[in-house]
Parts: structure tokens; C-alpha cells; sequence
């Protein structure tokens, strides 16, 4: 079993940055494939990005791109998502997660492994 936990959420002010961490225990996951998932309020959860298992692939929702950045750290058997030039629209509770399946998918029903979310607010 593989264990998430996300941190660096917090409150912003809409221009401003914050990078979010996802720490993973009982197993590397230097294998599976990882995401970023978010859910605002009212909102179903909806993809942000994914990296594959060999960090040579990446995608992103339209809302993000060119905004946010994924990236993992095999060695230290984390993930991270770097959000750039935030807005309010942005403001949700962030979820990481994993899979064993390679190739890409955003469909959040396909991911066996997720955090308990962190709060992003991003204020206008």
C-alpha cells in the first residue's frame, strides 16, 4: 500500500506562487505514474497534471498550462506541483495521487492512491 500526504497549501494573494509537496511511504513510488487532482467548492474534482512513471511526459489541464509545473523526486520518493501566477479560480483543496497503470489518464477513477487534500486559497 502506498500512503500521501500533501503539504504547502495555504492563502495567497491571486499573482503569487506556492508550491505544494506530496510525501509518499510504504512503497516507492518511483514506478507509478503520478497527478494532481483539484476540487473547488460545489465542483466536481478535475485534473490539473500528470507525470509519468519516467518523468519524461507530462500534461495539463488548459486552466494551468504554462502556469503550473509537476515534477518528482525519485530519491526522496515525493511529488510536487510549483503553481505560478495564481488566480482565484485556482482556489480548491489539492489532491495528489498514484498509479501502477502506466501511460496517461486524467480520469481521477483510474488512480489507486490518493492524499487527503491540501487547501489552496487564492485571494483577489
Amino acid at each position: 500500500q502506498v500512503q500521501l500526504v500533501e503539504s504547502g497549501g495555504g492563502l495567497v494573494q491571486a499573482g503569487g506562487s506556492l508550491r505544494l509537496s506530496c510525501a509518499a511511504s510504504g512503497r516507492t513510488i518511483s514506478t507509478y505514474v503520478v497527478a494532481w487532482f483539484r476540487q473547488a467548492p460545489g465542483k466536481e474534482r478535475e485534473f490539473v497534471a500528470y507525470l509519468s512513471w519516467g518523468g519524461t511526459s507530462t500534461y495539463y489541464s488548459d486552466s494551468v498550462k504554462g502556469r503550473f509545473t509537476i515534477s518528482r523526486d525519485n530519491a526522496k520518493n515525493t511529488m510536487s506541483l510549483q503553481m505560478n501566477s495564481l488566480k482565484p479560480e485556482d482556489t480548491a483543496v489539492y489532491y495528489c495521487a498514484a498509479r501502477r497503470s502506466r501511460g496517461y489518464s486524467d480520469k481521477s477513477e483510474t488512480y489507486h492512491y490518493w492524499g487527503q487534500g491540501t487547501q489552496v486559497t487564492v485571494s483577489s
